[in-house]
């Protein structure tokens, strides 16, 4: 699975049928951020002086679409904040990987009616056993060396209130760990946790 795929599952309650709501104000902005850290990592993207850029490089396999849609909006024609591509476009975000999970058989989506008259998805997965041990092994990245893509499911599980991840009790007394998870993201994927957590303090921000 891509990082923002991971992300969707992650957030996916399968005992209610749908996202958790503590996240929701903000998951497509985790999505897209999971996105561009999914480029990088498969050296798509880096970081100029500040700045995302495309490389040469071409991907070894076909991207999925959300990965292409981002990939897309970073255009060599002009100068992109790392910010603007975490939160632009971020609405439509969650629809783009739900419908991949979807197409794929992932999940299965069930469209059904809230007393005859709103429409809601129940979300199922076809198989819970990868997420449970995913889920386990981004909450483990907190107490133990962990593969880069495990680190940045949990900080941005931790900055998002992704609930299904890190309760509240969960990070109590875990703000060293977190920190160390932190500053590794900042090495390694420079740039994007800033500009996720202003994204995150923008959609969160009274209207």
């Amino acid at each position: 699975m891509s990082l923002p795929e991971s992300l969707f599952l992650l957030s996916l309650r399968p005992d209610k049928g749908r996202l958790d709501d503590d996240s929701a104000a903000v998951r497509g902005s985790l999505l897209r951020s999971a996105a561009l850290a999914e480029l990088r990592l498969r050296g798509l993207l880096r970081d100029h002086d500040g700045h995302p850029e495309r490389t040469d490089a071409a991907p070894a396999q076909p991207l999925e679409p959300f990965l292409t849609e981002v990939l897309d909006d970073v255009r060599p024609d002009r100068r992109h904040g790392w910010f603007e591509l975490v939160h632009n476009r971020s609405d439509k975000a969650e629809a783009t990987v739900r419908d991949q999970l979807a197409a794929n058989r992932t999940i299965i989506v069930e469209t059904h009616r809230v007393l005859g008259l709103l429409p809601t998805q129940r979300l199922t997965l076809t198989d819970p056993t990868p997420v449970e041990a995913l889920r386990d092994r981004v909450r483990r990245a907190l107490h133990q060396d962990a593969p880069i893509e495990d680190a940045l499911l949990a900080v941005l599980a931790a900055d998002g209130n992704v609930s299904t991840v890190y309760r509240w009790r969960d990070l109590r007394g875990q703000s060293s760990a977190l920190r160390a998870l932190r500053q590794r993201i900042d090495r390694e994927l420079t740039g994007l946790r800033p500009a996720t957590e202003a994204a995150i303090a923008v959609q969160r921000s009274p209207a």
